[in-house]
Order: structure tokens, then sequence, then C-alpha cells
């Protein structure tokens, strides 16, 4: 049986506490949802900020929500560069020992000592996706791309819960190496 996934492209975004959204636009601000993303609940504010390394900025990076426990800047490796910040390659959500980046919005700016990260390539599974083709949470798996410039990607994290939707995620680096964009499709090989 053939393990097929959608993939999706994360360009670079950050995802903010409430205390930071209310700092960088203003006492009880809500974020307002552009459009959903691939996971349920999930989506693209409408509302953008800049952020501002020590060689270099980026003046409009999309919020997604909803609002999380910490604030988290996922930016590719290239970005990393550009900015000026040694960002390691971690899971979502760990980023304890990893830089930090002042953000700026219409109402105010913030410094956030760590949470820039290069997010690692995984796949999201519905736990029926999971079982169906037995792969566990937090198993490394290996992806195909095919193509004109097909690649076997390793150390692909699964992530599996109730309420995930199945999607590959790679960043703008990982994309453009193997010229694949949001839609095209991948093969779980192991």
């Amino acid at each position: 049986m053939s393990k097929i996934v959608s993939v999706g492209v994360s360009a670079r975004h950050i995802h903010l506490s409430q205390e930071h959204v209310e700092k960088l636009f203003g006492q009880g601000y809500q974020l307002t949802e552009m459009k959903p993303l691939s996971q349920p609940g999930q989506f693209a504010a409408n509302e953008t900020v800049e952020v501002i390394g020590s060689k270099g900025t980026f003046p409009k990076v999309r919020i997604l929500g909803p609002v999380r426990p910490s604030t988290q800047l996922e930016i590719s490796q290239t970005d990393s560069f550009a900015l000026g910040v040694k960002a390691p390659v971690r899971e979502s959500g760990k980023t304890e020992g990893t830089p930090g980046i002042t953000i700026k919005g219409p109402a105010g700016e913030v410094t956030i000592e760590e949470g820039v990260i290069v997010a690692a390539r995984h796949i999201h599974f519905h736990t029926s996706d999971a079982e169906k083709w037995n792969i566990q949470d937090k198993q490394l798996l290996k992806v195909r791309f095919g193509g004109d410039r097909g690649v076997v990607f390793e150390n692909v994290i699964a992530r599996v819960s109730d309420s995930f939707a199945l999607d590959m995620h790679i960043d703008t680096d990982e994309a453009n190496a193997v010229l694949a964009k949001t839609g095209d499709t991948a093969e779980i090989i192991d």
C-alpha cells in the first residue's frame, strides 16, 4: 500500500502569545482570520509584524493563530542568515536555548529571549491515518519526492493527534531544493 501525503510549504511565520499580541497591537486585541490552514482550527491572520535581527529585518511576517502559550518565530535557514540569527532546527514548541528576536507591531515592540527556530520537517497525522499505516507519534520517517530534482528526506517527524489532518510540512528552502509547492504529494517509504 502506497503512503501518499499532501505537502504544505511553510513560509516564515510567527506564533504569538496573547500577552505579546496585546503589546504589539493594543490592550484586548484579538487576531482576525484571513484564511484557514491545513490543520483544523488554525489560521493565517490578517495581522503581520516586523522581526528585527542583528543583520536584517523582515517587515511583514504573517502571524498564525490561534494564540499560543509562548511566542515562536519559524524561519528557514536562508532567513536565519539574512536576520543574523543562528536558529537551530527544532520541533515546534521546543524553544529552550534558542535565540531571541525583536518583534515590532503597530502599537509597540517586544524582544523575546528565545523562540526562533527552523522548524523540523514533519507530517501531521490524524490518529486514524497513523493507525492505518502503522505509524507512531515521534517516529522518524523517510519521504520520497519525485520529479526532476527528486530526493528522499530523512528524519521526517511523525506528529500524531486526533486534532490533526494528514499533511507534510517543509520550509521554503526544502521546497525550493526539490521544486515542490503546496498541494504537491510525496510518498512515505520507511
